[in-house]
């Protein structure tokens, strides 16, 4: 069955395939030939799955801020739909949980063979959340893990959720072009976890500096290395671990 009629802003051609479908696989297969603002979503009941294809005018080895960037766009488009003071955070850099839930996250693509000092092609950055929880309707059986129909989004869509992405993801790209990564920055890093004594930064190569209270020296955690296995993703059932 297809998926239900998907509304997104004029940049953005969409792409939809049926339930069987991997939006991201596919969304790599056509970056080349479709380019930007391409957008692949897959009609599923349980998932929101979706990814989009980016051209960025700078180096691969900060084109991968990008992810941030995704992720950022991501967040705000559940925040759209949230309950009343509901926690959304991120695990750096990928993970998305809900109330402490693990529901989804995000990843991001580029070509083989890309070299860190030159512009690539294309990037793909997709993104994946659990509406619904396929594991049984005891929470307790997976207490670390949630789907939105769990965390109190009634009557939300995958469908709007994805558009509402698409909207929020063109907001930050304009932020971006007009101030800098900076922009981005500022909305990311106040996602993640707060955590006493410590202050958080990203590299101009998209790295995360941890810099905690009496330490000189900040702690560096690379990007690329997170970036070669999602750590939401589970790689057997192709969607969010449970």
């Amino acid at each position: 069955m297809l998926a239900p009629k998907l509304e997104l802003p004029p940049p953005f051609t969409l792409v939809t395939l049926r339930e069987v479908g991997d939006a991201f696989a596919h969304a790599v297969k056509v970056a080349p030939e479709q380019g930007a603002g391409t957008l692949v979503y897959v009609g599923r009941f349980d998932l929101a799955e979706f990814a989009v294809v980016l051209e960025p005018d700078e180096p691969l080895r900060t084109a991968r801020r990008a992810l941030y960037t995704g992720m950022t766009a991501l967040v705000d488009a559940l925040l759209a739909f949230a309950p009343p003071e509901k926690p959304i955070t991120i695990d750096w850099p990928d993970a998305i949980r809900i109330d402490g839930g693990l529901v989804g996250g995000g990843r991001l693509a580029w070509p083989k063979g890309a070299r860190e000092d030159e512009q690539p092609d294309w990037l793909v950055f997709g993104g994946m959340i659990r509406t619904v929880s396929m594991t049984g309707n005891d929470p307790g059986l997976h207490p670390m893990t949630s789907a939105l129909e769990e965390e109190g989004f009634t009557d939300v869509a995958a469908a709007e959720l994805v558009a509402s992405f698409a909207r929020h993801l063109m907001v930050h790209i304009d932020a971006l072009q007009e101030y800098g990564f900076g922009a981005v920055a500022r909305a990311y890093l106040p996602r993640l976890p707060a955590e006493s004594g410590v202050r958080r930064d990203i590299d101009e190569n998209g790295d995360l500096l941890v810099r905690r209270a009496g330490k000189a020296d900040a702690q560096r955690i690379a990007l690329t290395s997170a970036l070669a296995a999602p750590s939401w993703l589970d790689p057997k059932s192709g969607g969010p671990r449970a």
